[in-house]
């Protein structure tokens, strides 16, 4: 007994009074999740705007059902043609007594082109690309050939798609016998299916002959059916084909279109053929029938030669009207998997027109290390979470105070209670919540600095602070120094020419700030090597911080400046990771009032990588500059790095607390001295009229 459900599903052709046309389950597309999830990958960094037409794979397997626990009655389901994650691959795996089925996939950019697109057309195209391979090459992989279009809505991760699986009509239809569909058992003996189910389960094929003889059976590709039709009676020979449909009087689509290429080809031999709808993916259980269905169908003939007309648009399945679908997977989607997408998705955009080979993999890669989680800390972070960077680290002593969240956008007013919270922490926890797939972590220990003296009670603190330190360079690839004073970052200067890590700096005057990356070391430098922080200097870093009021020791600038100057940084990092020289990366040419440098020939896809910007506020410019290495530089020197290697902390030690030490090292004082020897030996003389 056919349900009424089942019997909407199903395809009518002329009815017959006298013997009953054949009636075929169309197939229903069953699209799981993963294929979206490939899809939106593909279309992002594949596809991008490209609409040309794509090979796809889906699968099928014999028909399946279910027992109705209160009747006892076998329910039928859906004669599904599935696609899953692997559709995109060439070589995709299927499950147990399945078929592959390959089809034509078309992703449209608008969902207006989606709409207007001439599918007719399309469908057509796929037509008669499976009638020429029937008449041409009599080839019979294309027989369960499909086409999808689709548009795809990747910032709500709706899809519309639609689904044709064209099938052959003929005319006069094909008619089954009076004696209807029945089992299979009923046609063949146990053994002779048994030794059918043992062919297809090592060789799973979507249609097959079987040539009875007494009580055996031999399986054959369809391939062979001239040979077969040719040297054997018909009545020995039997057409099978795995068949997805479990409807007892319905077989599946796939028999559609094999009768047509069986009657293209063989019309002598097609007027009545004997079929056996493949049903059964294991052996049943003693006592139970056998699912697969056997039947007689006949055809009254037909030009063979005409091509039949196609139909085949799947019907929506709560209308049962011929429509798209759309599928909605942010209901069903984790949000975390939802926002490590959405993220991403400006930046692989980017990628579609703008910057075909901007590397996006080796920026998400870069790990960042923020000596800082102040407000150029805080800014730093987000466009590096912006730029699609996943692992950041915040290194800060302070805890966050009332005048900070106005001012730095990762901390709120309840951080400020009871003391307040470690910033850096606090920085990293608020990250997470930004984004959940951030890779966030916060220390909070003190950075020891030049002029400020270490007491012999901390110095063993002071000692783990700095192998914190230098363990945490070791995990990261790009330093920021983000602090307050100059010479808090003396040791990270060290440590980065060290350890070859690249170092952005950014500092903050009232209305003028500075965003630089520190050179190579010498020992690897290739040409005129980059200047640090302190290459410009003279005199060695000192306390900076003592004796100075509340104006002198807050940062006190134009509240626009920090996000101005925090951006700047990051996109200097950015621009140096698309070079190919990477830490190496020359600079521009000098630039004067009347040239300025070419960006398409710095060599990175984003344009220049200055060594040095100079920013004034009040003037709306920028400056570019390119300072020389200083080769008694107190922070990047040979001197000073050769001397930390050797002697590692009590070297640093001696730097912290002996004033005088660095300049004595890397010869700033000989420089002092030979100046004073040059002033003194200058006769001085009293202009007229100038005297006391």
């Amino acid at each position: 007994m056919i349900s009424g459900l089942q019997i909407s599903s199903i395809i009518t052709t002329t009815i017959n009074d006298s013997m009953p046309v054949v009636q075929f389950t169309p197939f229903s597309s069953l699209v799981q999740p993963a294929f979206w999830h490939e899809l939106t990958r593909m279309k992002i960094d594949v596809l991008r705007l490209s609409d040309e037409s794509l090979q796809v794979t889906g699968s099928y397997s014999v028909g399946r059902s279910i027992r109705d626990r209160e009747t006892g009655q076998d329910i039928a389901l859906g004669c599904n043609l599935s696609l899953g994650a692997d559709a995109f691959q060439k070589a995709s795996q299927v499950p147990a007594m399945s078929v592959p089925a390959s089809g034509v996939f078309k992703n449209f950019n608008t969902i207006e082109d989606f709409k207007t697109a001439d599918k007719a057309a399309m469908f057509n195209d796929i037509a008669n690309e499976m009638w020429s391979s029937t008449i041409n090459k009599k080839d019979s992989s294309k027989l369960t050939q499909f086409l999808l279009v689709t548009f795809s809505d990747l910032k709500k991760y709706q899809y519309y798609y639609w689904f044709a699986f064209p099938a052959f009509v003929a005319k006069p239809a094909w008619e089954i016998s009076e004696n209807g569909w029945k089992g299979a058992d009923e046609q063949l003996s146990a053994t002779q299916l048994a030794l059918i189910f043992n062919s297809l389960n090592v060789e799973t094929r979507p249609f097959f002959l079987v040539e009875v003889a007494s009580d055996a059976v031999e399986v054959h590709s369809i391939g062979q059916a001239e040979t077969l039709f040719e040297s054997k009676a018909t009545e020995s020979v039997v057409i099978g084909f795995l068949d997805p449909s479990a409807s007892p009087e319905n077989p599946g689509w796939p028999l559609r279109n094999l009768l047509a290429y069986l009657h293209a080809l063989y019309p002598a031999q097609t007027s009545s053929l004997s079929i056996i709808c493949w049903r059964d993916g294991e052996l049943p259980q003693p006592g139970r029938p056998w699912k697969s269905r056997f039947g007689v169908v006949t055809n009254a003939g037909g030009n063979p030669n005409v091509k039949p007309t196609a139909v085949g648009w799947e019907r929506h399945p709560t209308t049962n009207k011929l429509s798209a679908r759309m599928a909605d997977l942010a209901p069903m989607m984790d949000p975390t998997r939802l926002a490590d997408q959405a993220v991403d998705l400006n930046l692989k955009l980017m990628r579609w027109r703008i910057l075909p080979s901007l590397d996006l993999e080796k920026v998400a890669s870069t790990k960042c290390l923020l000596l800082g989680a102040g407000t150029l800390g805080c800014y730093v972070a987000r466009t590096l979470m912006a730029w699609g960077v996943r692992n950041i680290t915040f290194v800060d002593s302070a805890r966050v105070s009332f005048s900070n969240p106005v001012r730095q956008p990762l901390f709120e007013f309840e951080d400020c209670l009871n003391g307040g919270k470690p910033k850096a922490a606090c920085a990293a926890e608020r990250l997470k919540e930004i984004f959940p797939g951030v890779n966030a972590n916060g220390y909070a220990f003190s950075i020891p600095m030049p002029g400020h003296p270490i007491p012999a009670a901390s110095i063993e603190q002071a000692m783990k602070d700095v192998e914190r330190l230098e363990k945490l360079f070791d995990e990261h690839d790009a330093i920021f120094l983000l602090m307050d004073s100059r010479e808090s970052r003396w040791l990270p200067t060290v440590l980065g020419a060290a350890k070859g890590k690249i170092v952005l700096n950014a500092a903050l005057g009232f209305d003028t700030y500075l965003v630089m990356r520190h050179g190579a070391r010498a020992l690897t430098s290739k040409e005129t090597r980059l200047g640090c922080y302190y290459c410009n200097d003279i005199v060695a870093p000192a306390d900076s911080l003592t004796d100075r009021t509340l104006d002198q020791m807050c940062t006190v600038t134009r509240p626009g400046l920090a996000s101005i100057a925090s951006s700047t940084a990051v996109e200097l990092l950015v621009s140096l990771l698309q070079h190919p020289e990477g830490l190496h990366a020359p600079p521009p040419p000098p630039q004067t009032n009347s040239t300025q440098a070419d960006p398409s020939e710095s060599g990175s896809v984003l344009g220049l990588v200055p060594h040095q910007l100079r920013g004034f506020l009040a003037q709306f410019r920028n400056l570019l500059i390119t300072g020389a290495a200083y080769d008694k530089c107190t922070g990047c020197s040979e001197t000073v790095l050769k001397a930390y290697e050797e002697q590692g902390f009590p070297m640093l030690l001696r730097a912290f607390n002996e004033t005088g030490y660095l300049e004595a090292l890397t010869g700033l004082d000989k420089l002092y001295d030979e100046g004073n020897a040059a002033l003194e030996s200058v006769d001085w003389e009293d202009e007229d009229g100038d005297d006391m």
